[in-house]
């Protein structure tokens, strides 16, 4: 189930200071897709299972590999100040590619 609406996404996306940026960068084979798909599954956009969520082409699938970076907006909810009100930040998680290749 997934933890957030298209309208908060919508909302912050007016707010720069609640937008973070991430990309999840390293050499081919050290779980960057693997990494980023857990985080999707947590976020409750796929399921624990769906590895491949995040690589659309077909030769990406056949080969098991990222040739085009993707990115995803997730939700998330941080309590940063320790007084128990929740704070809203939009994270633009960017799966790249690791082979020098592809950049």
């Amino acid at each position: 189930m997934v933890n957030f609406t298209l309208d908060q996404i919508r909302q912050l996306m007016n707010k720069p200071e609640s937008i973070r940026n991430i990309s999840v960068i390293a050499h081919v084979d050290h779980g960057k897709t693997t990494l980023t798909s857990s985080l999707i599954a947590k976020a409750g956009i796929t399921a624990e299972s769906n590895t491949d969520f995040l690589d659309h082409g077909e030769l990406e699938k056949q080969k098991g590999i990222t040739i085009k970076s993707t990115s995803v907006s997730l939700h998330c909810e941080l309590d940063i100040t320790g007084k128990g009100q929740a704070e809203h930040f939009l994270i633009n998680l960017i799966d790249s590619p690791g082979h020098v290749d592809f950049s």
